[in-house]
């Protein structure tokens, strides 16, 4: 099969590769689209020790079953691999598993390639009217619906529902439709580059600036870098909650002191629960996140230049999803 794989620092080959041989309760999926994460930008840039090269990245896929009793299915796939039977995984928080796997990581080779390796249980099958595209958004949609699922769950009750999100690429954004689709009208993304706030706001519609104004109950950070957990401290409002999702770096930015004295809650917020992730295919394949059509779609063979204008800002989409047999 052919595969866009991660060789070094700054180097993404399209070549070929053993085509995966699935395992006992796992199924072959023939990836049609997949697309490129702010964690596979990581990888890239030799940022991830938990990514070594050589790896296929990727994990935000959809496709059709290729073989065996489910083929012909088309579905969208749960990357995250766990346990199922320890503390975590019995209740409900199987993201916190202490033995969970995800594709694009070592030992599992990724989704940017013809074919993927998945268990059964990580696959949800998606309508006839679904586009697969659509679909393979599944993944960053839910990594965000999980994360305002937290923020809903610690905001007061008598609070007003007004938001800010920090970042316009697709965890914001998805963080801007998930709030909408829980109620919260009141949202504005914050987004530095004037490429990404003008299509964010004339193709999806949302209130985007460079820097808001005024504060808000609930700031999520998708960005996480110690400039813009230094913003949502100084954003959100006081007895309001502040979810941290992006993983830009560790450095400071938090002003405690603040966050103490006027009872800021932080929740880190870390990819998804497997019922966060089907109430997202749910709300996907019901229309309640809109339209989905704020993607750029390209060639697998053409991965490593996606890459290149990503990293360059000269991408307005806040997603570029690969097709690995175009």
């Amino acid at each position: 099969m052919k595969a866009l794989v991660y060789e070094g620092v700054g180097t993404l080959t399209l070549r070929d590769a053993e085509r995966p041989a699935p395992k006992n309760g796992e199924q072959l999926v023939r990836v049609q689209s997949v697309g490129i994460c702010g964690s596979d930008m990581h990888a890239y840039f030799g940022h991830d020790d938990r990514r070594p090269a050589p790896l296929i990245l990727g994990h935000e896929a959809a496709g059709v079953v290729e073989e065996g009793p489910w083929k012909g299915r088309r579905v969208t796939i749960n990357p995250l691999v766990t346990c199922g039977a320890c503390h975590y995984c019995s209740s409900g928080r199987e993201n916190l598993c202490p033995d969970r796997q995800i594709i694009s990581m070592p030992p599992r080779e990724g989704a940017f390639a013809q074919f993927v390796s998945i268990p059964s249980q990580n696959l949800i099958e998606v309508p006839s009217a679904v586009p697969l595209e659509k679909a393979a958004l599944c993944e960053p949609l839910a990594v965000s619906w999980h994360s305002v699922t937290l923020a809903m769950g610690r905001i007061h009750p008598d609070e007003k529902r007004s938001a800010l999100v920090i970042g316009g690429g697709a965890i914001g954004l998805a963080a801007a439709l998930a709030l909408k689709a829980m109620g919260v009208e009141d949202v504005e993304i914050a987004e530095p580059n004037p490429l990404r706030r003008e299509f964010l706001a004339e193709r999806c519609g949302l209130k985007v600036s460079n820097a808001p104004e005024h504060t808000a109950p609930i700031v999520i950070d998708a960005v996480g870098y110690g400039v813009t957990r230094a913003s949502a401290t100084k954003w959100v409002e006081p007895g309001g909650v502040i979810v941290h999702v992006g993983l830009g770096d560790g450095a400071d930015g938090l002003d405690i002191r603040r966050m103490t004295l006027q009872e800021i809650s932080f929740i880190g917020s870390y990819t998804y629960t497997a019922k966060s992730f089907s109430d997202t295919a749910l709300a996907l394949f019901d229309g309640r996140l809109g339209p989905l059509d704020w993607f750029e779609t390209r060639a697998l063979s053409e991965g490593a230049r996606a890459f290149e204008d990503i990293h360059a800002g000269r991408v307005a989409a806040p997603k570029i999803v690969l097709d690995p047999w175009a």
